[in-house]
């Protein structure tokens, strides 16, 4: 399937500003990836998207002059949206993606996810299916809809994301040993990658 990537990084990162001063966007704090490479935060979400993944939009924030530059370096699209709730950025995604085989749903703070764990969560997806990594017991990032879910995704609104559509869809589970799919960037502390 030729799914269209959403990252979300329209966020404030107020858990983040609040430890680490309120100058500190956590998208462009530098971490090191899993490839030993040091980058932003975002960049690193990006340099993770497999390259099958042509279609990418960033969701950020008109003022985020830094991301908006490492998203159209990346080759990405650019949305600008004003609100920072996760349910807008990925109906007005959606809706300025136009027509997909299906939508994965990436969060800009989760940097150390591997591309072959993003990889399999896009072929598990189904076109009236969604697909989900699982790490232990615990559901993770990114999410994969298929094409079926774009009027529901469009529907979304406010903070609240995606996962009330999980209740009536089919989903497949795709277990994976890769604990980056749990492992956001709340708090400085999470910047460097030590999973137990």
């Amino acid at each position: 399937m030729m799914v269209t990537a959403i990252v979300l990084a329209a966020g404030q990162g107020s858990r983040f500003r609040a430890e680490a001063g309120a100058g500190q966007d956590k998208l462009l704090a530098d971490c090191v990836g899993r490839d030993g490479v040091t980058r932003p935060v975002i960049e690193q979400v990006l340099v993770n998207l497999p390259e099958g993944v042509v279609e990418r939009w960033v969701v950020t924030s008109p003022d985020r002059l830094d991301v908006i530059r490492l998203a159209e370096a990346y080759g990405c699209e650019v949305l600008l949206l004003r609100s920072a709730g996760m349910g807008d950025s990925i109906a007005a995604a959606v809706a300025a993606s136009g027509s997909a085989d299906g939508w994965l749903v990436v969060l800009g703070d989760m940097p150390f996810i591997l591309s072959s764990s993003i990889e399999r969560v896009i072929d598990a997806v189904t076109a009236d299916g969604i697909g989900v990594p699982v790490c232990g017991d615990e559901y993770g990032h990114p999410v994969a809809f298929g094409s079926a879910f774009g009027p529901s995704l469009m529907a979304l609104k406010g903070d609240r994301g995606a996962k009330p559509l999980f209740a009536h869809a089919t989903v497949r589970e795709v277990p994976l040993d890769d604990p980056g799919v749990l492992w956001d960037v709340d708090v400085p502390q999470s910047l460097s990658f030590a999973p137990t």
